[in-house]
């Protein structure tokens, strides 16, 4: 809360666990912890932060700007020039040290006021809202950033909780993120107006920045059919259309696919348009595809057989897979078939800006954390990653999740840990924020050295 920021829909989110789910109070509640207020204080270590992702070797950082630095509200006629100043310094750090900024616009931190006065997304005149922000940090940042991903897990809108996180659609609403009311009708909605704020910016980004390239972010959630029945199968298919293939169909082919019709007409959903929507649309395509990828999951159609979970995700457990403690379904084989997919759709360039291992990390008494099962996970991913470019994808770029150890989106934790950065911070809200290197560190330096081919 210094520096002028306001308050975002990641600040009225409780801590949680993997079996008791965060809440959402619109007022912080003194017996309640708030973990993402505070968090890992980027904001006060960015600096040394920056100078362990040099040594670490990154060539690239994902970061994400706070819509509410920016504009505290989102209702400001003009920003606030105290927040812009911070990320001046954070990008000035990043090139001192030749790291590229890959930048998500809006990463699951509305503005809450926004939610409160328009229910979020829902309302078209977020639209203008987010535009103005965005052409703020275009033109502020324009000789320091070159790739932006418009809306992190733009399609996680395609379902009750991920709406609440990322299209702010629950005025009123108070109480645990996993029993959010759903409006279908009011979902889709507001992913409209995210898709038309999405390609008016990357319209303006190509008209006014050419040297920009823009790209959308996808949430991707890898299917397989548990069993070779043809109704399990079509099952499949049509989950696959609508949360992995619909966003990205619309940001980069420029249109609402076909399928949707069917989908909308049997949901009785109806989506307002005005009339120079679909033209929008068209003319806002992004240059490149941009993907999260943890896990897989199956399909069937039988109510008895187990369930796997992940972020945000469900599905049904895969016999020939392992799993982490939270239960995500460790796939990498399915990394590769997903961007071949990708890629076999689309044609443009790829980056996996998310893929990581969440896990309890110890500190020994030496200072040690060996977090050998980190990097099993990343190599083999890694392995797949240069299977898939044999195979003649253009992946560009990949970005674990994350350097350093950071709040759960999906469970509001510190216990699920991702980092090759250590940090001293713990479900309480006790710890001194101290930074240290896991193995993984030392291992993951090694593998950028040799571009991957000492894993």
């Amino acid at each position: 809360n210094v520096g002028g920021k306001g308050i975002s829909i990641a600040d009225v989110c409780t801590n949680g666990s993997y079996k008791n789910p965060k809440k959402i109070t619109p007022i912080m509640e003194e017996d309640l912890l708030y973990p993402s207020r505070e968090a890992t204080d980027f904001y006060h270590h960015y600096k040394e932060d920056i100078a362990l992702f040099h040594e670490l070797g990154l060539k690239a950082f994902r970061l994400s700007i706070a819509w509410t630095r920016i504009y505290p509200t989102g209702l400001e006629e003009n920003p606030n020039e105290e927040g812009l100043k911070f990320y001046d310094e954070v990008f000035s750090e990043c090139k001192k040290y030749g790291i590229e900024p890959i930048v998500t616009i809006s990463h699951y931190e509305m503005p809450y006021t926004l939610i409160e006065k328009y229910n979020g997304w829902e309302n078209r005149k977020c639209i203008d809202l987010y535009f103005k922000y965005c052409k703020t940090i275009f033109e502020r940042y324009s000789d320091k950033v070159k790739y932006w991903l418009t809306f992190n897990e733009i399609n996680s809108g395609t379902m009750p909780l991920g709406a609440a996180l990322s299209l702010g659609t629950i005025k009123g609403f108070k109480g645990n993120i996993s029993e959010v009311p759903d409006n279908p009708q009011e979902r889709f909605q507001a992913l409209h107006h995210q898709f038309l704020a999405s390609a008016m910016a990357v319209k303006y980004a190509h008209d006014n920045y050419p040297k920009f390239k823009m790209g959308n972010m996808i949430l991707f959630s890898t299917k397989y059919p548990l069993k070779c029945k043809p109704e399990v199968v079509m099952k499949m298919k049509k989950e696959m259309d609508i949360f992995n293939w619909f966003c990205s169909d619309v940001q980069v082919r420029g249109k609402y696919p076909y399928y949707m019709n069917r989908y909308f007409e049997e949901n009785n959903i109806n989506i307002i348009k005005e009339e120079n929507d679909d033209e929008i649309l068209k003319d806002g395509k992004v240059d490149f595809y941009s993907l999260s990828y943890y896990m897989s999951t199956c399909i069937t159609t039988e109510e008895s057989e187990k369930r796997a979970d992940g972020n945000i995700i469900t599905g049904v457990s895969n016999p020939y897979l392992k799993t982490s403690e939270w239960g995500w379904q460790i796939d990498p084989i399915g990394l590769r078939y997903t961007l071949n997919e990708i890629y076999g759709r689309y044609q443009i360039p790829i980056m996996v800006v998310e893929n990581g291992l969440g896990a309890k990390d110890r500190v020994e008494s030496d200072g040690s954390i060996n977090d050998d099962y980190r990097i099993d996970y990343l190599a083999q991913h890694i392995e797949q990653m240069r299977e898939a470019v044999k195979d003649g994808v253009n992946l560009i770029g990949y970005t674990p999740w994350a350097a350093t150890d950071i709040v759960s989106a999906s469970t509001g934790e510190m216990t699920k840990r991702y980092g090759f950065i250590y940090v001293d911070k713990y479900d309480d809200g006790t710890g001194n924020l101290k930074r240290m290197k896991k193995n993984s560190f030392y291992w993951y330096k090694k593998v950028i050295e040799s571009n991957g081919e000492n894993l």
